[in-house]
Parts: structure tokens; sequence; C-alpha cells
């Protein structure tokens, strides 16, 4: 599904010139990487294992320091004024890290504490977000007890509790089942069309080429490109996004 973007659409995100090495020594993890995610569009973030994916998206959620560049998130930048920034943001790990002595309605009820939703608009919120997930009754069990896509399905939702401007997924579709990951797909082209913007990192490369309005392709902390994969589809009903990335991987 193409998403209405507007030409001098609102930047949700922008990442400026991004250097990040671990030590002095270390050769750079992400080097001169720069991207943006405007309202209404989901962009994939794509590359091999250890390309610096999970680096960029942890310097994007300020987890992570880095030695060059901006991050901005609703034209707040993410070193200079880092607690507006996370407050436009909503961050899903690939591991999932949640307090696992929680039940889940305690978890989503933190929170939401923390991002001063009120107590109507988390009601609201928390009705919405459990016809996407389903959690059911299993939303008042220890997060302890919960299997690998439950627990993925309690951090998607605790991340969307405040409605954020950018959401942020980090291989989200781990351990869901067909009809949550359905489920999830519809959702984020509803979330976009609202105007605001996903960052979706994934090797699910169909899910992506399906999904996404443009693919930043990053390989060895180098970005190699920025694709507008449903224009070149739309003029190119032949294109193999899957072909282009894989040849993309097999360059030096």
């Amino acid at each position: 599904m193409a998403h209405n973007v507007a030409p001098f659409a609102e930047y949700i995100l922008r990442v400026d010139g991004l250097y990040k090495k671990y030590s002095k020594k270390a050769d750079w993890a992400v080097e001169n990487v720069s991207f943006t995610v405007k309202s209404g569009e989901i962009v994939g973030l794509l590359g091999h294992n250890g390309a610096g994916k999970s680096t960029t998206l942890r310097c994007l959620e300020g987890m992570l320091p880095f030695e060059k560049g901006s991050i901005s998130i609703c034209g707040k930048d993410v070193v200079k004024d880092p607690v507006s920034a996370k407050l436009n943001m909503g961050f899903v790990t690939d591991d999932h890290a949640v307090f696992v002595k929680m039940t889940g309605i305690q978890y989503l009820e933190f929170m939401a504490d923390v991002y001063g939703v009120s107590k109507p608009d988390r009601e609201r919120r928390y009705q919405e977000l459990e016809r996407v997930f389903c959690l059911g009754d299993s939303v008042y069990n220890l997060i302890a007890s919960y299997s690998h896509g439950m627990r993925q399905k309690i951090c998607m939702m605790g991340s969307l509790i405040h409605k954020p401007r950018l959401w942020i997924l980090d291989e989200p579709m781990t351990g869901l089942d067909p009809r949550t990951m359905r489920a999830v797909q519809d959702y984020m082209d509803e979330y976009a069309a609202q105007g605001n913007g996903i960052l979706f990192s994934s090797h699910a490369l169909d899910t992506v080429a399906k999904l996404c309005d443009r693919v930043v392709l990053i390989r060895k902390g180098k970005q190699v490109s920025d694709l507008n994969v449903k224009e070149i589809a739309a003029r190119d009903p032949d294109f193999d996004f899957e072909e282009y990335f894989l040849q993309n991987e097999r360059q030096n």
C-alpha cells in the first residue's frame, strides 16, 4: 500500500552524517549515514548481520552516544534535548526487553506513566491496541509466564501507548503468529496514514518490500542506497526487490 506522503511533508526523523565506533582503535560501526522519515512514511532499514542497523537504531533511541553527526525527532535533537525527542518516539527492540515481574497491564500502566498519558487516553489507547494484539485476559498475568510472541506483543503495545510520532521497530515480527503478523502489518499502514512515521528494520525482505515507501540499505556500516521502492515498483512491475538486495550484498 502506497502512503500519501506530501512532497514537503514534515520530517519526523532526520539523521545527518552519523558516525559511531565502539573504541578509538576500532573501525567505524556506522560511517556517514544520513536519511529521513517523513510524516506518513514507512522507511525500511536493511543490511546483513553486523551491517550497523542495530547500532544506528540505538543511537536514534539515545542508548548509544555517537562521535559525529546529528539526529532529530520532530525537530528535537536527541543529544541536546533528549527528553523531548524521546517523548515523540516509541521503540520496539529485537530482544523484547520488559520487566518480567510485572503483569502485562502493570507494564502498560508503567509505560503510560512514563510518558504522562492521562487516564482517559490510556484506557482508549489500550482498547485500540487490544483490538490489534488480542492479548485478552493474559494481560493480567505475569510477563515472566509469556511466550516469546506474547512478550513481543506487550512490547509493541507499551511502545504505542503514548501514540508516538515516530515508531521504531527492530525485527518486530519475530515470534509472532501469522494472524498477529498480518494485524501488525495492517496497523503499520494505518498508523503511517494517520501522519506518523515508521522506521522498520527486518530481514523479511518480502514484508519490507510490501510495507515500505523507501528502503535505506547499509553495508559494512556505510549507507549504499536510499531506494524509493514504491516509485520503482510503479514504473517497473517486474522489479525484484529481493534480487536487488542480494546483488548489493554480493558487492565488496
